[in-house]
């Protein structure tokens, strides 16, 4: 078959808080080293509004395409490629290292992938497990990777020792991490400010233990987590919302446990709470996480094929290509539970 020419591509105009839809050029020929892929399915995450707001605190292009997240098939090789093949279902992994040694992060200071066709470096994509659809996929290497390297499973198959999780909210991070859980045979809590969100969950996770706290009805949720581990505390705090719910988190945490600091929802509140006096105290972990390596997303992708973990209950909705600026809206008013997708 022919190749393409050009692409469909959004950008982001931040000076009117949106994104816009345009027809670029795509390179006429391949580099040795590089893949040309279709892009199927994209999945926002809260950075990809955040930077549209200005509620982004990281460096990122105000032109530049959004999303990192994607799910694609390999549609041509460059001449020295040797581990992909055309019809291979691949993603870009999150953050990955230029050819000149440039650290970059896809959608922020990279072109993201919110777009029909894109060229990768080879070095740059991890394969798919087959039996994900283009839309399971895209949940993969932002919030995926994110709720992997969040649970401390470097080695997932010597993860005995973590017998509970809590993560904060019902974003793709806390869903996606809530599956891994019930795959690797953790016991996930799961806190909101909504019992029909909670509810939904029990749904999910189907015969399989989870708990909820609606921390709204139970504002003192970390005493709520104490009881739901006989006292033990928590092993694994996937903080979602920042400095705002930290005193709980060490509230809530085992002795040696591991807070992973992922999100920054809630804001900084006004009075910073002694986090260095909690941290001795609990010798605990603390831990920023900013998503993960590629081979942090390429253990992510043999977990799930060895367990066969199904995404498709983390999505919450998907929109057309060309309603991509109606899926961000939805994403930033807050109304989903998990993953937003845009189909292409």
């Amino acid at each position: 078959m022919s190749l393409p020419t050009t692409a469909r591509v959004y950008r982001r105009n931040e000076a009117s808080n949106d994104i816009e839809q345009s027809t670029e050029e795509l390179p006429k020929s391949l580099k040795p080293t590089e893949v040309l892929v279709q892009i199927h399915a994209v999945s926002l995450n809260f950075r990809d509004v955040a930077m549209l707001n200005n509620r982004y605190p990281a460096p990122h292009s105000p032109h530049g395409i959004p999303c990192s997240d994607a799910g694609a098939s390999v549609i041509a090789i460059g001449s020295s490629v040797t581990d992909f093949a055309v019809g291979d279902h691949v993603s870009p992994t999150f953050r990955w290292t230029t050819p000149d040694g440039v650290m970059r992060a896809l959608g922020g200071d990279f072109e993201g992938v919110l777009r029909d066709y894109a060229v990768y470096e080879a070095d740059a994509l991890v394969k798919n497990p087959d039996y994900l659809s283009h839309e399971e996929a895209s949940c993969i290497p932002c919030a995926g990777v994110t709720a992997w390297t969040s649970l401390a499973l470097d080695d997932w198959k010597k993860a005995a020792n973590i017998k509970t999780a809590l993560m904060e909210g019902t974003g793709g991070v806390s869903l996606f991490a809530l599956l891994i859980c019930l795959g690797a045979g953790i016991t996930p809590i799961i806190t909101s400010s909504s019992d029909t969100k909670l509810a939904g969950l029990q749904k999910l996770a189907g015969d399989k233990k989870i708990h909820t706290i609606n921390y709204r009805n139970i504002p003192n949720w970390a005493e709520e987590a104490l009881k739901l581990t006989d006292g033990k505390g928590l092993d694994v705090i996937v903080n979602n919302v920042g400095a705002s719910s930290i005193e709980q988190n060490f509230a809530a945490l085992k002795r040696f446990g591991t807070i992973s600091l992922v999100g920054f929802l809630g804001g900084t509140p006004e009075k910073m709470p002694d986090i260095t006096t909690a941290i001795l105290h609990k010798s605990a972990h603390v831990q920023g996480i900013a998503v993960g390596t590629k081979q942090d997303h390429q253990d992510l992708c043999n977990f799930l094929g060895e367990k066969k973990v199904h995404l498709g209950a983390t999505i919450d909705k998907v929109f057309s290509f060309d309603d991509s600026p109606d899926a961000f809206k939805y994403l930033y008013s807050g109304a989903h539970v998990g993953k937003v997708v845009i189909k292409i």
